[in-house]
C-alpha cells in the first residue's frame, strides 16, 4: 500500500478539473473572424501562443482551408485573448472545424466555440476525444439539442482525473448498494443546487478556487472513510461536497448556455455508469483478496492525493 500511495501522489500535480476556453467565429462572405479567450494559467507554459494555438485550430469550407491573413494575441490579468482573420476562396455556407487545443494545454481541456453567419448561429464543443465538428447553420431539432447537451454532461462527469477520483471515493464510502444509490442521489442534488445558482455563483468563484475546493472534497470524503468508518449521515456530507463539483458544471453551463435538465441528465448517466461497475468490482475484489485494511488504506491514498492536489493548486 505504501508503494501505491507514492505512485498516486504525483496525480495531484497534473489534475486539472477546470480547463476551458471559449471562442467566437463570425462569418461574412469569404472572411471569417475568430476570437479566442483562454485563462492565462492554461497558456502560461506555451512559449509562443500565437503560433502554437493557431497551429491547433483549422477552419475548412468547400474542401479548402481558410488562409490566415492576420492574427494577434495579448494577455490581460486573467486571460489570453487572441484574434485571427481567415480568407476562403468562396463565400462560406458551412464550415468544418478541427481543434486540438487539448494537445497543447492539458488533456481534459474543453474549447467551446460559437459560430455566427448573419442571423444564424450554432456552436460546437471540442476536447481530447472530439476534435472535429461541422457547422451547417440550420435549425436544430429538439432531440439533437438534448443529445448534444446530455452528451456534454456525460463526458464532463467522467472526463477527468478529479471527477473520477471522487467517484472512486464515493464507491468506497458506500457500505451497501442501497447506500451507494443514496450517495449518488445526494451528489446529484448538490450539483443541481450549484447549477441552479450558476448566474450568482460563477462570478464569485475563480477556476483555481473551484479546483482547490474539488481536491478537498476528495480528501474529506477519504478522511471520513479512513477515520470515521461507522459515521452516520454520510449522504449529507456527499450532498454538501456535491455543491463544489456542481460549481464546475455551473461554469460550463454559464459559458455554453446549455439547459440544466438535459445537461444534468447526462451527468447522472455518466456518474451511474462509473459508480455501479466500480462499486461491484471493488466489492468483489475485497471479497477475493480478503485484506482487512484495504478500504482504509485506499482511502488514505486518496486523501493524500487530494491534499497534494490542493497544495499544488494553491502553490501555483
Amino acid at each position: 500500500m505504501r508503494l501505491w500511495l507514492l505512485l498516486l501522489l504525483p496525480v495531484g500535480a497534473f489534475a486539472h478539473m477546470v480547463s476551458m476556453s471559449t471562442g467566437e467565429l463570425k462569418l461574412d462572405g469569404r472572411i471569417a473572424r475568430y476570437e479566442l479567450r483562454m485563462p492565462s494559467y492554461e497558456a502560461a507554459h506555451i512559449h509562443d501562443p500565437e503560433r502554437a494555438l493557431f497551429d491547433h485550430i483549422h477552419f475548412r469550407s468547400g474542401g479548402a482551408e481558410g488562409r490566415i491573413i492576420e492574427k494577434h494575441c495579448a494577455s490581460d490579468k486573467d486571460n489570453l485573448n487572441c484574434t485571427a482573420a481567415y480568407e476562403f476562396p468562396a463565400p462560406v455556407d458551412q464550415i468544418e472545424i478541427e481543434c486540438t487545443f487539448a494537445s497543447v494545454t492539458v488533456p481534459n481541456h474543453i474549447h467551446l466555440l460559437r459560430a455566427y453567419r448573419g442571423d444564424k448561429s450554432d456552436q460546437a464543443l471540442f476536447d481530447l476525444s472530439f476534435t472535429t465538428a461541422e457547422i451547417r447553420f440550420r435549425p436544430v431539432a429538439p432531440w439533437e439539442i438534448f443529445v448534444r447537451e446530455s452528451g456534454a454532461g456525460f463526458f464532463r462527469a467522467i472526463g477527468g482525473i478529479a471527477p473520477l477520483l471522487f467517484l472512486v471515493a464515493l464507491a468506497l464510502a458506500a457500505r451497501s448498494f442501497r447506500e451507494l444509490l443514496l450517495l449518488a442521489l445526494s451528489l446529484l442534488i448538490g450539483e443541481t443546487v450549484a447549477c441552479a445558482l450558476a448566474p450568482r455563483l460563477v462570478p464569485m468563484l475563480s477556476p483555481r478556487f473551484i479546483e482547490a475546493a474539488a481536491s478537498l472534497t476528495i480528501a474529506y470524503l477519504a478522511f471520513e472513510i479512513a477515520l470515521l468508518p461507522t459515521s452516520g449521515q454520510r449522504w449529507l456530507v456527499v450532498g454538501v461536497l456535491g455543491l463544489f463539483h456542481g460549481a464546475y458544471f455551473s461554469m460550463f453551463l454559464t459559458a455554453s448556455g446549455y439547459a440544466i435538465p438535459s445537461f444534468l441528465s447526462g451527468v447522472l448517466a455518466g456518474e451511474i455508469a462509473v459508480l455501479i461497475p466500480l462499486y461491484l468490482g471493488l466489492t468483489k475484489f475485497i471479497q477475493l483478496v480478503r485484506v482487512p485494511r484495504f478500504v482504509p488504506a485506499t482511502a488514505t491514498a486518496l486523501m493524500a492525493v487530494g491534499v497534494a492536489w490542493f497544495v499544488a493548486r494553491v502553490w501555483n
